[in-house]
């Protein structure tokens, strides 16, 4: 009885044990000093352009001033398929420049590439103006270049077509506490798409039949990639990021 009770207790401690050595872990994707492990995806022109810096522990992308420029993304140089994904991100009132986090994306330098270089994949927005937006999907593939969550035809959105969730939303700006910072989570977990801010969860998309459809299989994006920052075209967008996490 003692042997078989030992073997027992051996054995739950095993499992037990190998158990957690398989739990997935809390990594950061920014060191806090550099840009490390990132890189600025963007068209030729605008490579000597320095919109994406470091300051005091966070990503910062400033282009007050110069609207002079095509979309610019900072980039992870790893992909990643299935991930729970948190950041905080500041934004500013003098800002009226839109961005977001996009994830499963690939870019496209190729001569057929938009304006001669693309990052396609799902983007969940960020829009300080209009704060309903943040924490919908737009889709910047190539073929797509839509909302699909909300599903619409373009790039238009007004209020009355988001969901209830998103009217919910409330941002905080460094105009008003310096030391204000939002929050975003992001949950990919095969075609099923869950995004938070400031711990409201906004939505939870199935992506079937979109994210794995011919024009994301013919893009490379949808199922895995990149994980990337947007700077959008002509914008004069200033917004931090710091506190990036992810746990596949």
């Amino acid at each position: 009885m003692f042997r078989c009770f030992h073997l027992i207790a051996v054995t739950v401690l095993l499992n037990a044990g190998i158990h957690s050595c398989t739990q997935p872990e809390w990594e950061s994707l920014f060191n806090g000093e550099d840009l490390e492990g990132w890189t600025v995806k963007c068209v030729p022109v605008d490579q000597n352009k320095e919109f994406w810096t470091v300051k005091d522990g966070y990503i910062e992308c400033n282009s007050i001033g110069d609207k002079n420029h095509n979309y610019i993304w900072l980039a992870t140089e790893r992909e990643f398929a299935d991930f729970h994904l948190k950041l905080k991100f500041q934004l500013f009132k003098e800002s009226g420049g839109n961005s977001g986090v996009q994830f499963r994306s690939s870019y496209d330098d190729s001569d057929s590439a938009i304006y001669g270089g693309w990052l396609n994949g799902p983007q969940v927005d960020i829009h300080g103006p209009d704060p309903f937006r943040t924490g919908l999907i737009y889709d910047e593939t190539d073929g797509v270049r839509r909302w699909i969550h909300p599903s619409l035809p373009d790039w238009r959105i007004t209020p009355e077509q988001a969901p209830e969730t998103a009217l919910e939303t409330k941002l905080v700006y460094y105009e008003d506490d310096p030391e204000a910072w939002n929050s975003m989570e992001i949950i990919c977990q095969g075609m099923m798409v869950e995004t938070r801010v400031n711990g409201n969860r906004i939505m939870k998309f199935n992506g079937e039949g979109i994210l794995n459809d011919k024009v994301h299989q013919l893009r490379k994006s949808g199922k895995i990639g990149c994980v990337a920052f947007q700077l959008h075209m002509g914008d004069e967008l200033k917004i931090r990021f710091k506190d990036i996490l992810i746990k596949e």
